[in-house]
């Protein structure tokens, strides 16, 4: 575990925090390679750290519909 700066809660160990849609299930689905809990594929998840900003605000508004159609059951749309 990380040691969080007590003095600001938007760093981690002084380094800036970057937003993530973790929720601590990490699962993944062998059929869709996606993670069952956030929904990021195994690609996303690995290159989460160098993504810029932008990148992964477009992941994140993404993920709602990843969640609906992965809970109806149907395949996960191609994100490569």
């Amino acid at each position: 575990m990380v040691a969080s700066d007590s003095n600001n809660s938007d760093t981690i160990a002084g380094l800036p925090r970057i937003q993530s849609p973790c929720v601590s299930i990490c699962v993944v689905d062998p059929a869709t390679r996606q993670c069952t809990g956030c929904y990021r594929t195994l690609k996303e998840i690995a290159r989460w750290s160098r993504f810029t900003a932008e990148e992964r605000a477009g992941v994140m508004n993404e993920l709602p519909a990843r969640k609906a159609q992965f809970t109806e059951g149907k395949s996960a749309p191609d994100v490569s």
